[in-house]
């Protein structure tokens, strides 16, 4: 029993280092977060001050994750990629950070136009962070484009294709600053601050939200396409597992190529559903409250999508019958 725990503990441990200590300092702010949220009722635009480092947190955990998972995987290039994660990890780390610290003293991490120089300070390393992070995963996707670094075809297609959407993703979260929409906001101390911009689209910031994430219910929000975009990565990884698992049950899975136009199907609806919520936030749309129009789009998506689907399947059923 011991050797079959061990196992797991030893392939964890040849991940990459650097993101296994981020994700680690991650689950110890996740810890801090959650207590923060429990005994600390101070409010940010109406929302709790430290929900926004408990959701970096989690966010930041499950891509470090994936990303060390990725990098133990044989591939070429491991020098380069290997330090492309060293940039993320300490990059993710220092913006996370300030995301944390900003809570702790009750004011705000983005957009802050405070005069004060330690708030100036402050956003020039968030914003040197964010674009750090979004070049070394564009750099990643780049290497591990042109390589099958997976034996199974389909997971190594979830690899590229899952890169491609979390860097599109990462650069659908510039939308936010591009609004340049000025306002001014309180911070817990009862200080006004001007924000250079806001995530919400034709309502001000700090409205209704939904639970959890805080997504406006009464306007349009640019941190959906930021985050559906951002975790590209973990659902195509997801899709590739079922699939593999599915095979099991289901001859038409077995074979790898089968499944690896599965997951390119999958990637394809993927980027179809990242179009349909930015452009349902650039119309100031709430996405609890989609118009005709966007169910129109959602129903052509989802039925164009199945459709090729079925068409692989097919096509692999008359394969498997010829074969």
């Amino acid at each position: 029993m011991s050797t079959v725990l061990g196992a797991p503990r030893r392939w964890v441990m040849r991940w990459h280092r650097p993101l296994m200590l981020m994700v680690a300092s991650m689950l110890f702010l996740l810890v801090v977060s959650a207590a923060g949220l429990v005994f600390d009722d101070r409010e940010l635009l109406g929302a709790p001050v430290w929900l926004k480092p408990f959701k970096f947190a989690v966010s930041m955990a499950v891509y470090g994750t994936t990303l060390a998972w990725m990098l133990s995987l044989p591939h070429r290039g491991r020098k380069w990629t290997s330090g492309l994660a060293t940039v993320f990890a300490v990059t993710g780390f220092v913006d996370t950070a300030i995301v944390a610290i900003q809570a702790a003293r009750g004011t705000f991490s983005h957009f802050n136009k405070s005069t004060a120089s330690a708030e100036k300070i402050m956003q020039v390393i968030f914003g040197n962070g964010v674009l750090c992070i979004m070049l070394a995963n564009l750099a990643l996707a780049i290497i591990l484009a042109f390589q099958r670094v997976h034996a199974d075809r389909a997971m190594s297609r979830a690899i590229h294709t899952g890169l491609t959407l979390a860097v599109v993703g990462m650069t659908l979260g510039f939308l936010i600053p591009l609004q340049a929409k000025t306002e001014t906001a309180l911070t817990t101390s009862g200080e006004r601050v001007s924000l250079s911009s806001g995530h919400s689209v034709g309502v001000p910031d700090g409205g209704p939200g939904l639970p959890l994430t805080q997504w406006s219910t009464t306007g349009g929000d640019l941190r959906i396409p930021h985050f559906v975009g951002l975790h590209g990565l973990q659902v195509m990884l997801i899709a590739a597992l079922l699939l593999a698992v599915l095979a099991a049950r289901y001859p038409l899975l077995r074979d790898d190529r089968t499944r690896a136009r599965l997951i390119g199907v999958a990637a394809t609806g993927y980027t179809g559903l990242i179009a349909l919520v930015t452009w349902q936030a650039l119309r100031a749309q709430p996405l609890i409250h989609p118009d005709v129009l966007t169910l129109a789009a959602a129903a052509l998506l989802t039925a164009v999508t199945a459709l090729a689907a079925a068409a692989v399947l097919a096509a692999a059923g008359r394969a498997s019958a010829t074969g």
